[in-house]
């Protein structure tokens, strides 16, 4: 499995409802039991989020960015999403590759 680093951005501010709230944290706890969500929350700017997904690509990826009810109902009005390369000493920080 890939990991995707998503960036929420551009956030309407004062558009948020509890309904909204509600969808989204739905959202979220059916991406963590399906091992899709590795952790998310908003940057302390209040102004982007960030999710990192697991998943095999970025199709699916893009596909679950965009059922969130967060990028739906244009909370957030644009999103970019990268794949992140996992450094760590099971593949010598990368040194090898």
């Amino acid at each position: 499995m890939r990991k995707f680093v998503v960036v929420l951005k551009d956030k309407k501010k004062g558009d948020l409802t509890d309904k909204l709230l509600g969808q989204h944290i739905e959202h979220l706890q059916k991406l963590n039991q399906k091992s899709n969500l590795l952790i998310c929350g908003p940057f302390k700017d209040d102004e982007k989020a960030m999710q990192i997904l697991i998943c095999n690509t970025m199709k699916e990826a893009i596909a679950l960015v965009e059922s969130d009810p967060f990028v739906q109902e244009g909370y957030y009005g644009d999103y970019e999403i990268n794949e992140l390369i996992e450094a760590n000493e099971d593949n010598n920080w990368l040194v090898n590759k």
